[in-house]
């Protein structure tokens, strides 16, 4: 599993279109077989700050598979006008240390 970090910095007048644009392409993620869930995140300290997590089989699933795939398309026209308000976008490895209370 390859864990995708977005991190954003909305503007608050923007944040309502933002959240609408991924719950909508949240449905194209969910169709991927390369997608192994996702969630967005926003911080209390900052309310412009924004993160999305999206968890891939593989980098690979996600560069060869998702974004060479017709859903792609589509995801990117959605979530495209946000893109100017990207602060990171990065893979990331999972290590041996995490716990989750059932």
């Amino acid at each position: 599993m390859t864990p995708e970090i977005l991190r954003y910095r909305i503007p608050s007048e923007r944040a309502g279109a933002f959240v609408q644009a991924y719950e909508s392409a949240a449905v194209l993620l969910q169709r991927s077989p390369n997608c192994l869930g996702y969630a967005l995140l926003h911080s209390v300290k900052d309310p412009e700050l924004w993160l999305l997590t999206i968890r891939w089989n593989s980098a690979e699933g996600h560069l060869q598979g998702f974004r060479k795939s017709a859903l792609f398309a589509e995801f990117l026209a959605l979530v495209r006008p946000f893109i100017e308000n990207l602060l990171e976008m990065e893979h990331y490895e999972t290590t041996d240390l995490e716990w989750r209370r059932a």
